[in-house]
């Protein structure tokens, strides 16, 4: 039986979950709550239901921004990039050193569609295919926004640690 701080480390990742997609914090709330709202004494459906909770976070926090989405969507479709042909490399870390305000920031100054598709990717290492399905494109607008996200976000954190050196 998972322990009350266990219970409450899950739902606050539930929570920054659905913050981190949507960007609203009292709708990230809401979602979190309602997908742990059953835990369960037995250690592998607690595992399941864990796993089934970070999915209807998921889907609630992409439905939630829906219009967002589409809108972001369309900047990105309609950017220029001259690596969009390339995907995420498979040799790229978060630094360990990096805090959870940092990463944060970070994340919350990409436009929406790209960061959700860096999150469901690199985050919570979705397929390209399940990515496609959940945010209802292409498969060639997803990898552009993985590398418009990566890039951004890499520059994102980059400027963070400059500017706590100064």
């Amino acid at each position: 039986m998972p322990t009350l701080e266990q219970t409450n480390q899950q739902a606050a990742n539930l929570y920054w979950l659905a913050f981190l997609l949507t960007g609203d914090r009292d709708e990230s709330a809401d979602m979190a709550a309602e997908a742990i709202d059953s835990p369960e004494d037995n250690a592998f459906f607690s595992a399941w239901m864990l796993t089934w909770s970070r999915k209807v976070v998921i889907s609630k926090a992409l439905g939630a921004i829906r219009q967002e989405l589409a809108a972001s969507a369309q900047r990105i479709a309609l950017a220029r990039s001259p690596r969009c042909g390339r995907s995420l490399p498979r040799d790229w870390s978060l630094s360990p050193d990096a805090s959870k305000l940092e990463l944060e920031r970070a994340l919350l100054a990409i436009d929406a569609f790209p960061r959700c598709v860096l999150l469901l990717m690199l985050f919570e290492g979705l397929s390209l295919d399940d990515a496609t399905v959940l945010l209802d494109v292409d498969r060639d607008l997803v990898r552009k926004a993985q590398v418009f996200a990566l890039e951004e976000l890499t520059r994102n954190l980059a400027a963070t640690r400059e500017t706590a050196r100064v």
